[in-house]
């Protein structure tokens, strides 16, 4: 792994599924600025659905790159707690990861390929006594702490040999003409995001593309929301380099009632540009 620079103002970066009504996230912060009262604590956000683990990784996985080397990225969603499942450190892309080895990291490291991981068992750095219930206080936030303070990640604990998966955001191939994907992530707006990226469209140079779910087919690929018309759905390469299904001004998860990892094939077409439009 590269080297990391040492400096007690590192950002600590905090994903949850705590909401804002409840102590659990101002408890997790206390316990940071008590070990390291220079660390700057950044929320990613705290509104992740109870339990969601692969909305959780979709959002870290989406904006950790977006931080300096040396940031700490704490992520606690964690229906395990209190089990045998592993609370982990891992050290990747000159970043830190902590929390529960259950999947939130899995993206990130596929990504990354190299990483290095320990399981968290050195408890002389836990906050005492440690909860069977909130191990974001008690074993991720002074662990989190600690890293900024420039704790080496090999004096937490054991080396861990693999992680926890979820299932690839690699798209498999069907035959010459048809990729199979996936929605993985719906966002507020109803758009939906599928695991197809840029370089799935060019597969074929100039060949255009259709998108197909069930029995609609989707031949719209737009370059920006306001291109669209109202009605129509497209598809657009996001923010996050995947391809999405977008309506402009409405939710097109609504519109096809579509979720969260419903299948969905990219098929290479005769070059034309149809809108499917809906009503």
């Amino acid at each position: 792994m590269g080297n990391l620079s040492v400096g007690s103002k590192r950002i600590i970066t905090l994903l949850t599924d705590f909401g804002d009504q409840d102590y659990f996230v101002g408890a997790m912060k206390g316990v940071i600025l008590s070990i390291n009262p220079e660390a700057n604590v950044v929320d990613l956000t705290h509104d992740i659905s109870p339990q969601d683990i692969e909305t959780a990784a979709f959002n870290l996985f989406c904006c950790y790159q977006s931080f300096p080397s040396g940031t700490i990225h704490v992520a606690v969603v964690d229906p395990g707690v209190g089990s045998d499942r592993k609370p982990i450190a891992i050290e990747c892309a000159q970043q830190f990861l902590v929390g529960p080895d259950n999947g939130l990291f899995s993206w990130i490291c596929d990504r990354e390929k190299d990483w290095q991981a320990v399981q968290l068992t050195n408890s002389k750095f836990f906050h005492q006594p440690v909860s069977r219930t909130f191990h974001g206080r008690d074993i991720f936030a002074p662990i989190a702490a600690e890293l900024s303070k420039g704790l080496a990640i090999n004096e937490l604990g054991e080396p861990v040999g693999d992680i926890v998966r979820l299932d690839s955001l690699e798209p498999k191939r069907v035959d010459d003409r048809t990729i199979e994907g996936r929605v993985i992530h719906i966002d507020r707006f109803g758009n939906c995001i599928t695991n197809f990226r840029p370089a799935d469209l060019s597969a074929h140079g100039d060949a255009s593309w259709k998108l197909t779910i069930g029995g609609q087919e989707i031949s719209s690929f737009l370059e920006f929301f306001a291109e669209g018309e109202e009605g129509d759905i497209f598809c657009i390469v996001g923010s996050a380099g995947f391809l999405e299904i977008a309506a402009r001004n409405r939710s097109a998860a609504q519109i096809l009632n579509l979720r969260r990892g419903q299948s969905l094939h990219l098929v290479s077409a005769p070059l034309s540009r149809i809108r499917a439009r809906l009503d």
